[in-house]
């Protein structure tokens, strides 16, 4: 470029700009953009070096391009100066126009800091406008201003760096003005070829998004068709609210239905009549449930139902896939696992919890209010009194007059101690302890032990009525519940059991025997479960005190 003193342009310096900025705009990347406003400086604007540094999404400016030193450009390509870097340099030295020029005298405070440089040092400048080795020069390039916004530019895309100029002299007005001009176009190529990029990026996503779709349409298809487990989908809304559209195979087999049949119904058709309200309840946002479902053949199977709602559509209908598992084994096995934590694992009794559980069922709590009422309401004994159709009255403790009978309860009471013929009928707890069973254990071990106990537990089931309840309470101990036995029931109750048991058993090849102490004791309202066991245990020691020990054995 000629000095500007000039005063005219060669026309084939501004063919020669009016190329590269042509090339600039048709470039087909961003990179090649970018690296040809880098060229473009060099080639029409008379600098020998030329760098572009792009703005990142951080914020933060990355050299993007160099042009005219392969050294330099190896050297910095790719590196990174942080945006609080850049906004110093910005901010300093002389204001030509949009440019910002440092000289010499002022940029070696900025040598220490993260912005990528090549500049070098060199002697005094001879004249006042020559160029030193450590002068620098930066064109700000910005976005288009909005229409209609005040400001002359828009957001900062990047800035281009420019150094050593051909003539060796500080760029004049003409200068100055052609460098802002390219840069102000430079700017226009770079957010041209970003938008170009973004929307090939965009093209390409939404190609990639489409055939995912497909690809995902597809594997939905052929996962509901041939998933092992039952499939289907439903409608979610209106009339016909969870009406069957379409099923898969697996469901079909699992109910026994075609699929032509199961279109014509609902879950709700489906579902057991106890499950229904579960099946209700079940939110239809990605619910779930366990509950029976009908087959063909009149039967019902355990699944699990799980629900999620699937759009057609941005705003379209929406449907319920519904997911169907055969948990019948799961179930068959959680009712095992339950009778397992709930009986003796050696005599398959009732166990210890089980024996409390049922027992308690059967016990009402004694009122605790001191209302006169109350009191009147309880008998001699401080038991709840009872009105004339066997129900208990509840008292309340805030001091009001008011009854309330325990509703679908029937009082357990218990007859009087040494009446054997008064009539009444309660609930006996018979407390058996075999005699004679540790020295069992200790001649013949644990395993003829065990199978006395195995076959002490089944002569106690077999000897009981059904209804009763047989357990094990721990080691040797024995506990039945008998309902609706008077007190001469009980003893006669106790008296064959006990017959039972001392008859001989065979354990590991021989014959043994043991014996029983029977203690009876009867459960009434107001008593805990653990007060009825101890009182029935307490007799139970008693009866085995009162008998001489070389005869406790043969009963």
């Amino acid at each position: 470029m000629e000095a500007e003193s000039e005063p005219y342009v060669r026309l084939a310096s501004l063919r020669q700009l009016h190329q590269v900025m042509a090339d600039m705009n048709t470039a087909r990347s961003l990179a090649d953009t970018l690296q040809t406003v880098a060229n473009g400086v060099v080639a029409a604007l008379g600098y020998e070096l030329a760098c572009v540094n792009l703005v990142r999404p951080d914020g933060d400016l990355v050299v993007a391009a160099f042009a005219g030193d392969p050294a330099a450009e190896s050297l910095i390509t790719g590196r990174v100066g942080s945006r609080d870097s850049w906004e110093r340099r910005l901010g300093m030295g002389e204001t030509w126009g949009d440019l910002i020029f440092i000289p010499h005298t002022e940029g070696w405070i900025l040598d220490d800091d993260d912005v990528p440089q090549w500049y070098t040092d060199g002697p005094a400048p001879r004249f006042d406008d020559e160029w030193h080795p450590s002068d620098r020069l930066f064109a700000p390039m910005y976005t288009p201003a909005a229409p209609g916004g005040n400001g002359t530019c828009g957001e900062l895309i990047g800035v281009l760096s420019v150094d050593r100029p051909r003539n060796g002299r500080r760029p004049g007005a003409w200068g100055r003005e052609a460098l802002q001009m390219y840069a102000f176009q430079a700017a226009i190529a770079i957010s041209n070829a970003r938008l170009r990029a973004n929307m090939q990026r965009a093209l390409v996503r939404l190609e990639r998004e489409q055939q995912a779709l497909r690809a995902s349409e597809e594997s939905f298809r052929q996962a509901f068709e041939y998933a092992p487990s039952g499939m289907a989908i439903a409608e979610m809304g209106g009339d016909q609210h969870g009406r069957i559209l379409r099923t898969n195979d697996a469901l079909c087999r699992l109910l026994g239905r075609p699929a032509s049949a199961m279109r014509r119904y609902s879950f709700s058709d489906l579902v057991h009549p106890e499950d229904i309200g579960t099946l209700l309840r079940t939110s239809a946002e990605g619910g779930r449930a366990e509950l029976r479902l009908g087959r063909r053949d009149g039967t019902y199977l355990w699944v699990s139902l799980r629900n999620s709602v699937v759009a057609d559509a941005a705003d379209g209908p929406r449907f319920l896939l519904t997911h169907v598992e055969d948990i019948e084994d799961r179930k068959r096995r959680e009712l095992q696992l339950a009778h397992r934590a709930s009986h003796d694992s050696l005599t398959g009794l009732p166990n210890s919890a089980e024996l409390r559980s049922r027992l308690s069922s059967r016990l009402c709590k004694r009122p605790q209010s001191t209302h006169p009422a109350a009191v009147d309401a309880m008998d001699a004994q401080g038991h709840p009194a009872f009105d004339t159709n066997g129900h208990g009255f509840d008292f309340r403790t805030d001091g009001a007059e008011s009854f309330e009978a325990y509703d679908h309860h029937v009082h357990t009471v218990a007859p009087e101690d040494g009446a054997r013929d008064d009539g009444t009928k309660g609930l006996a707890v018979l407390f058996c302890d075999l005699d004679g069973f540790k020295s069992i254990n200790d001649r013949f071990g644990h395993n003829a032990g065990d199978a006395v106990l195995i076959e002490v537990a089944r002569r106690l089931t077999r000897g009981v009525r059904d209804g009763d309840t047989v357990a094990r309470l721990g080691g040797d101990e024995f506990v039945i519940l008998a309902d609706g036995l008077g007190s001469a029931d009980a003893q006669d109750l106790a008296v064959r059991l006990r017959n039972e048991i001392i008859q001989p058993i065979r354990a590991e090849g021989r014959a043994v025997r043991v014996g029983a102490s029977f203690g009876i004791g009867w459960a009434h309202c107001g008593m805990t479960a653990d007060e009825v066991l101890k009182s029935a245990d307490e007799r139970m020691y008693v009866e085995k005190r009162s008998r001489p020990k070389q005869h406790r054995r043969a009963g």
